[in-house]
């Protein structure tokens, strides 16, 4: 499978630190969320079952499922936001290139041309 605009941007967006960093911390709830899952169904242990055993009632996991939800939830979109971000300048860049460089800083009505020519080259 070849890799799409999005894989390539992610790539290169890991080699910041920071980013993936954060890249990382959105997952991490989503892993705890699995991990419960699946020591639950290992266990054969129903909802009622898996709260007794954790000294809990099933209110207080029923709870904290919600809350890692949200976690995930909010972590998915700020992630979203940065790579929204990160796209957004690199689309105002190409393009910017393009004026600059092909255009000559001149409006164009063949610029959509310029654009499926060029995008075409890149994949």
């Amino acid at each position: 499978m070849s890799k799409t605009n999005f894989d390539r941007y992610l790539e290169e967006q890991l080699q910041d630190p920071a980013f993936t960093e954060r890249f990382k911390r959105a997952g991490e709830p989503w892993d705890v969320a699995l991990q419960i899952a699946a020591l639950r169904e290992k266990a054969g242990l129903s909802l009622k079952d898996f709260a007794r055993t954790l000294k809990t009632s099933q209110q207080n996991i029923s709870r904290l499922l919600t809350d890692v939800r949200e976690l995930i939830l909010r972590a998915r979109e700020g992630v979203a936001r940065a790579v929204d971000s990160g796209l957004t300048t690199l689309h105002w860049h190409v393009r910017r290139r393009i004026r600059q460089g092909i255009l000559k800083d001149k409006r164009a009505d063949y610029g959509r041309q310029i654009v499926f020519a060029l995008g075409g080259q890149l994949m």
